[in-house]
């Protein structure tokens, strides 16, 4: 049970991110939508080398100075699996209007939640992995580490839930449904958690590889989509500092948890 409600915990965080569609009745201003998304960012970099990397690595401590190599190959097929998604999935990115991927006849605003959806993918694959790791007993990582990065993520999903409703009711499109479309937006996250965990179970002598691939999958969502959202139009710091805040917050979340 403890698995179920830690990865069920992210996806809160979108939900409740969505809701703020029913209480928010302006548009996020460029200066709010900066902030949030280098957040996001902050988060995603610090789970990346806190909660996967580094347990990566410690997981294969056995091959001595080679012990990078598993992350290495995992950390590499992470990047190339969110690179292969992002050519074959059509998506639309804020504040673009150009889409991504192959042509399609599907309405922006559907885009704009594939976009995010592209991005949750990753964030459920790590929770997953990360209690696969829990669950088989492995030393380097705890409960408490697991629930950490659970905490970790859902706290920056609860923006990425605003993030994606808030756009779209802007669009037009009904608060019900703006709502809705948030909250599918983050359901691939338990969905991938699950998937993960199963996987991971019928080759735990993999766990290495696994946790070093959602690291990647995780990376290549922050340098392609949201370091480059954050940093439009004029120029402001604003984004970089609460990329800072973000990664302090994940950082102390998986040592005083961890």
């Amino acid at each position: 049970m403890e698995a179920f409600y830690g990865i069920l915990i992210p996806f809160l965080g979108t939900s409740l991110g969505a809701a703020c569609v029913f209480f928010m009745k302006r548009a996020l201003s460029d200066s709010v939508r900066r902030a949030l998304t280098g957040f996001a960012a902050g988060v995603m970099v610090a789970a990346s080398v806190w909660s996967l990397l580094i347990p990566a690595i410690e997981q294969s401590a056995d091959l001595g100075r080679w012990s990078f190599l598993p992350a290495a190959a995992g950390f590499w097929i992470g990047i190339l699996f969110l690179l292969i998604l992002d050519h074959v999935i059509p998506h639309l990115h804020q504040k673009s209007g150009q889409v991504e991927g192959p042509r399609s006849q599907l309405q922006h605003t559907t885009m704009m939640v594939l976009a995010v959806t592209l991005h949750n993918i990753p964030e459920g694959m790590a929770v997953g992995v990360v209690y696969a790791g829990f669950l088989s007993g492995s030393t380097q990582i705890t409960a408490a580490g697991a629930l950490a990065l659970s905490l970790g993520i859902a706290i920056q999903n609860f923006p990425e839930g605003a993030i994606i409703s808030m756009p779209l009711r802007a669009e037009g499109v009904s608060k019900g449904k703006a709502f809705r479309d948030g909250v599918l937006s983050g359901i691939v996250e338990p969905i991938g958690a699950v998937l993960t965990i199963l996987a991971a179970r019928l080759i735990v002598p993999a766990l290495p590889c696994l946790l070093s691939f959602a690291a990647g999958a995780m990376l290549y969502v922050v340098v392609e989509e949201l370091i480059p959202e954050m940093s439009q139009g004029a120029h402001s710091n604003l984004g970089t500092i609460f990329f800072a805040t973000g990664f302090s917050l994940m950082m102390a979340l998986d040592i005083a948890l961890g």
